[in-house]
């Protein structure tokens, strides 16, 4: 069978796929939040295999979602609102809430903090989503990995990208135009060839990241328009994982192993039949916006010092309550007033569309 044939859009696991890839994130941050590293031969895909597993999974849905509803004013509101409420909230809380707890925990003036404007310039300056301001005055501090509040949100303004690049191939219309996604694909592959790869500890420049996302945002969109040819088995998926783990050991395994990530993460997803994967609730991105600065909380505590996996389960534990509040309190209103303005949009154009007509006929 093919993957068109079983990927069911209601009932698979690509939400606990995105679970267990914020998580794994999580899992990389807590090396450089204590001042470690993880054994060389684990590093590239520690590294890297969470984020990437994301914007494959993207690139599939985000495609998906404009081929199913081609219109340019649903597909931003839709994207704004399932980004931008979750991401502002967790602005403000970590700039009125972590960082002043941070400050009281070290004995520091709360007072002093909240009154020097730091937190609402924290808040001004990356409200465009790209994440440029990374401290609140001089926290965080006496921390392993000072100075950075939230080392994931960078992400976030390469996720916006490639889906204002779908947007734009769409309004063009390309967008059903299989080739187009592997044209975009051989590319960015290109491209990782051409820059030096993403390594840890080092310095990363736009044009590393920019190749980075569009590589893997185009297997996934990839995937999605060949799903009708692609086969999904399980044999299939285990090829591809041994593929992307000896990848690994190349300067950039996506140059070869995007293709099988995106494959074995997305047919996987669809051939897992267990109802318990099946998460209704999506508290993936709750996980990747809150875990970082929780973990830097921890550090405040002096929790740093814990081995690794127990500093991980610690942090895991006092992030799900932060994001599953995310989920029901911002995301998922969010993402119903999404739909409430996609049906009041449809009913205006039905109606503006049924006007003429009605008139000739009288």
């Amino acid at each position: 069978m093919t993957l068109g044939q079983v990927f069911d859009p209601r009932r698979n696991a690509l939400n606990a796929w995105r679970l267990l890839l914020a998580a794994e994130v999580m899992l990389w941050h807590c090396w450089p939040i204590t001042n470690r590293l993880p054994p060389a031969a684990t590093l590239q895909l520690l590294f890297s295999v969470g984020v990437d597993g994301f914007f494959a999974i993207s690139g599939f849905l985000i495609t998906r979602s404009w081929l199913d509803d081609p219109r340019l004013r649903d597909f931003l509101a839709a994207r704004a609102l399932r980004i931008l409420p979750g991401y502002y909230v967790c602005l403000i809380v970590t700039a009125f809430a972590v960082a002043p707890l941070s400050v009281a925990i070290q004995g520091g003036s709360v007072g002093a903090l909240l009154s020097s404007g730091a937190p609402l310039e924290y808040v001004a300056k990356n409200s465009a989503v790209a994440y440029v301001h990374l401290n609140i005055g001089a926290t965080p501090g006496g921390v392993p990995h000072p100075g950075v509040w939230n080392g994931s949100l960078w992400s976030l303004v390469w996720e916006v990208a490639c889906y204002l690049a779908v947007a734009a191939i769409g309004v063009a219309g390309l967008a059903d135009r299989r080739w187009m996604s592997v044209a975009v694909l051989a590319l960015a592959v290109v491209g990782a060839a051409l820059v030096p790869p993403l390594t840890y500890p080092g310095q990363w420049t736009v044009a590393q990241l920019a190749v980075r996302s569009a590589i893997m945002f185009a297997a996934g969109a990839v995937v999605y328009q060949w799903k009708d040819v692609i086969p999904a088995r399980w044999s299939l998926v285990a090829v591809c994982v041994v593929v992307v783990a000896a990848a690994s050991r190349l300067p950039d395994y996506r140059v070869v192993a995007a293709l099988p990530l995106a494959y074995a993460i997305i047919v996987s997803g669809a051939l897992l039949r267990n109802r318990r994967l099946r998460l209704a609730t999506d508290l993936s991105y709750g996980v990747y916006i809150y875990a970082f600065p929780v973990q830097q909380l921890l550090a405040v505590c002096g929790l740093a010092r814990l081995p690794v996996a127990v500093f991980f389960l610690t942090a895991l534990a006092a992030t799900l309550p932060l994001a599953a509040a995310s989920w029901w309190l911002i995301e998922k209103p969010s993402m119903a007033l999404k739909r409430r303005l996609r049906r009041k949009w449809s009913a205006a154009t039905t109606a503006e569309r049924g006007h003429p007509a009605t008139t000739a006929a009288r």
